[in-house]
């Protein structure tokens, strides 16, 4: 049944982890959108600055779709139009878990009250494409792997963590994973391969560029820039944020 009215919650109990994405067709580029929080405008503007031809090039976002951000709805709409694959990222989960039906009240915390106030702007076709989301995308064709905020190494893909999935920042000084960013290096700078993982989640590091990981949540929504990688020949295009929507 497609996420509606008739539902208080949207987030479902058995998420797909991860299928395989069909390659690109022709050789042309996969493009990969870091953190977009609601900056319609922005979006716009690096669809536009990578070029993209939508009849052969395959575009994945990140994750984190929406919230903070000026046009939630419009992102998510504009990404279910044009055919964009994404992954679950946290803030996007917030507000599959607040549901279509969800009120203000009061007493809640102003991160809920932002979940609550996008909730209340999404269609049905935008629950179906939120709820629909995976945790990770795998492109077999780029031995790459799409995941909003990190991977632990050694752990099979399939038994990877949900909360560190969308959460992870961090692996402390006794290798365990963090969802900070104080008290340990970057996972992704550690990450040993062979397959390159591609997130976001950590606008306060910015662009991370590692051996087997690259990070592209360079802060849109904070008033910096809204950065793609594309493949298969690496190359980082990025836009400037239109203004400061929210501080850090």
């Amino acid at each position: 049944m497609p996420c509606g009215a008739r539902r208080r919650n949207c987030a479902s109990t058995s998420r797909p982890m991860g299928p395989d994405v069909p390659a690109a067709s022709d050789g042309r580029q996969t493009v990969v959108i870091g953190d977009i929080h609601g900056c319609l405008d922005e979006l716009q503007d690096l669809l536009a600055a990578c070029s993209i031809d939508w009849t052969t090039d395959r575009v994945i976002s990140v994750g984190d779709l929406v919230a903070k951000g000026p046009d939630s709805q419009g992102v998510v709409q504009l990404a279910r139009e044009l055919g964009i694959r994404a992954v679950l990222g946290n803030h996007d989960a917030k507000v599959l878990s607040v549901g279509p039906n969800a009120e203000e009240t009061e007493g809640q915390s102003g991160h809920r009250r932002r979940h609550v106030a996008v909730a209340r702007t999404l269609r049905p076709a935008d629950w179906t494409y939120l709820n629909d989301l995976p945790l990770f995308l795998a492109l077999p064709d780029l031995e790459t792997i799409v995941v909003h905020a990190g991977l632990v190494a050694g752990v099979p893909l399939s038994e990877q963590s949900r909360d560190l999935l969308m959460n992870m920042r961090s692996i402390t000084p006794t290798g365990q994973p963090s969802m900070k960013v104080e008290g340990g290096v970057p996972w992704a700078s550690v990450w040993p391969g062979p397959a390159h993982v591609v997130f976001g989640h950590d606008a306060t590091r910015g662009l991370q560029q590692h051996r087997f990981a690259t990070g592209v949540d360079t802060g849109c929504v904070y008033g910096r820039k809204l950065t793609a990688l594309c493949l298969p020949k690496p190359r980082l295009v990025s836009v400037p944020a239109r203004r400061t929507y929210v501080e850090p």
